[in-house]
Parts: C-alpha cells; sequence; structure tokens
C-alpha cells in the first residue's frame, strides 16, 4: 500500500515560503510514496523543526510528529494534530516506541518526522528511538538537514538500517559532518549510547 502526495494547499505554502525565504531548499532524493523515519538534524532552535516542516510539505509527504503533550492542551491543540502532531508526555514515555509500531504495522502510512537528538542544547547522545523503530519495522531512514553555514536545508539521502549499529551510524555521521543546525554552537554530534556501551562502558 501506499499513500498518494495529494497536499495541494500546504505544498503550494511551502513553495511560497521556499521562494521568499532566505535559505535555500535542496532536496535531491526525495523518498517514494509510502512510510519511513525522517530525521531532522541538527536540532538547535524550534526554527529547526519549522524548516523540516516547509521541507515536507514542499515534497508532498505524509509526516507526523512527536511534541510535548503539554503543545496540545486549549486551542493549539487541534492545529498541532491536523500539522500531523503526536502529543507525546515525556513523565511517562513507555509504551512509545511499540505504539509507533503498531500504527505502521496497522497500516497508517506516514513518515515520521523526529529529531534524535532530543534537545535544543549540545549534548553527548541522540536518542535511539528512531533506530528501534527502524528495526522492527523495516522503514527506511531518510536523513533531513538544516545548515546554517551554507543557509541550505533539505533531504538528503536514504540509510537501511541493517542492525550493525556502528555502521549503520557511520553513515549518518558521514552526512551530518558539515551540517551545522540553526545555531551550531548547540548540536550533537550524531552518536547513540548503544555504540559505547558495545564496547564494553557502562549505562551513564
Amino acid at each position: 500500500m501506499t499513500v498518494t502526495r495529494r497536499r495541494p494547499i500546504r505544498r503550494a505554502v511551502a513553495r511560497a515560503y521556499w521562494r521568499l525565504s532566505r535559505w535555500t531548499l535542496k532536496t535531491t532524493r526525495v523518498p517514494q510514496d509510502g512510510a519511513g523515519i525522517l530525521i531532522g538534524a541538527p536540532h538547535t532552535s524550534n526554527w529547526d523543526f519549522i524548516l523540516m516542516l516547509a521541507i515536507t510539505a514542499e515534497a508532498g509527504l505524509p509526516v507526523r510528529w512527536l511534541g510535548k503533550h503539554t503543545l496540545f492542551r486549549g486551542p493549539a491543540g487541534p492545529f498541532m494534530r491536523a500539522l500531523g502532531g503526536i502529543p507525546v508526555d515525556r513523565r511517562n514515555p513507555a509504551g512509545l516506541v511499540d505504539d509507533l509500531v503498531a500504527r505502521i504495522r496497522a497500516g497508517e502510512f506516514f513518515y515520521l518526522v523526529v529529531t534524535p537528538e532530543g534537545t535544543r542544547s549540545a549534548g553527548t547522545y541522540w536518542k535511539s528511538g528512531f533506530y528501534r523503530i527502524a528495526q522492527a519495522t523495516g522503514l527506511p531512514v531518510v536523513l533531513g538537514y538544516v545548515d546554517r553555514t551554507t543557509m541550505t536545508a533539505g533531504l538528503g539521502p536514504t540509510v537501511p538500517i541493517t542492525g550493525d549499529v556502528r555502521s549503520d551510524m557511520d553513515a549518518v555521521r558521514a552526512f551530518y559532518a558539515d551540517k551545522s543546525g540553526f545555531d551550531p554552537a548547540r548540536r550533537t554530534a550524531p552518536l547513540l549510547h548503544d555504540e559505547v556501551s558495545h564496547d564494553g562502558d557502562t549505562e551513564p
């Protein structure tokens, strides 16, 4: 089953944005219709995420994204859901990955936009949820990016998830090596804790 790209209004708005924006859209490899996991990185500002939504809208992709449950309170709730938001209570995250896997296996096709840095501040590790979802579903991982040093943003290559964490993440690191995000000082380099724990390190 595939999903047809029929989002003319959202796509028209996104194209108008890119024509007027100081940013340049450089999407060279648009994923095929269907489902996948779309990495939004580096995630250093709320603007990074806004740009990622504009990227996917221009490409006509059906997207969902995870947001703090507080964002969905009051009158903003319907708007956030209309944009593809899925509320997450970070105080009780148990079962989130299982829920997303169940949605996909039940036939709900979308590209899940994930910001694996998990915070807009510089950190040590990326969160591994995207990797576990990809492994459980066989979905492709598409590398989306924002790079303020060149004022470009877009969708890059699709990375196959093989189960060899170090090798898979080496491919991710190679792509993001020259991508800075909106605020380069807050960038977290692509590294999963699984990579170092497999070398015998203990959990932080």
